[in-house]
């Protein structure tokens, strides 16, 4: 039996008009500090967008999430926030604000491997 660890993950949302506090999920953030793993997987559906705001920018939407992404995976091309330690750029994603991306609270797991539980949560939550 493989070894469990502590994982963290927060479900990742867009909210068309933040004054009205509807959101899609879209996608999973998650973080494993022992297995030195971070990312994100995301799947924007459309139709639901569009339901929520007509005229939602979808092209700024897909720019802000692969944003997030880079910033998660440290793609040192995303800037400074990409160059924080991992845990540190986990934190900063998924801090509480008030914008067209955000995050819901974080929640604590034990996995045996993050990849997988990622991708479980994803299809769980997400698809």
């Amino acid at each position: 039996m493989s070894e469990r660890t502590v994982y963290e993950y927060a479900v990742v949302r867009v909210v068309p008009r933040v004054e009205r506090e509807e959101f899609i999920n879209v996608g999973v953030a998650l973080y494993c500090k022992r297995q030195r793993y971070a990312d994100v997987k995301l799947f924007v559906d459309e139709a639901k967008c569009r339901a929520l705001h007509a005229d939602i920018d979808l092209e700024l939407i897909r720019r802000h999430l692969d944003s997030f992404r880079r910033i998660c995976v440290g793609d040192r091309s995303a800037g400074k926030l990409a160059e924080l330690e991992q845990a540190e750029r986990f934190r900063w994603l998924t801090a509480k604000r008030s914008t067209l991306i955000q995050c819901s609270v974080v929640h604590p797991g034990l996995c045996a491997s993050a990849e997988e539980t990622h991708q479980v949560l994803f299809d769980k939550l997400i698809l």
